[in-house]
């Protein structure tokens, strides 16, 4: 775990704010649920992602495919991460090239 070094007070209800910052590097909206979960003396609060669900879409479907652990794609899913994929070798080939 690494630290941010950003501090936040709770509030009478036990309440925190998780800075924009922080909240826009883990792509979190508003009204998106979080887990949370308890190791020893620390708490961890991480974006909650349902069991089955595709990593790319968020979808929860019965025909999801878990190809390795933690990766668990949906048809859809897959289509898009295998474009992004594609996309990215023709760029680095492009840049080869000049």
């Amino acid at each position: 775990m690494k630290t941010t070094g950003i501090v936040r007070n709770t509030d009478s209800l036990g309440r925190i704010v998780i800075p924009k910052e922080l909240r826009s590097g883990m792509e979190m909206s508003v009204g998106d649920p979080v887990e949370i979960l308890v190791e020893e003396d620390v708490i961890v609060l991480r974006k909650y992602q349902p069991a089955g669900a595709c990593l790319v879409t968020g979808e929860v479907l019965v025909e999801n495919k878990e190809f390795a652990p933690g990766l668990t794609l949906s048809l859809t899913g897959a289509r898009i991460l295998l474009q992004e994929l594609q996309n990215k070798k023709a760029n680095l080939g492009s840049t080869k090239k000049e």
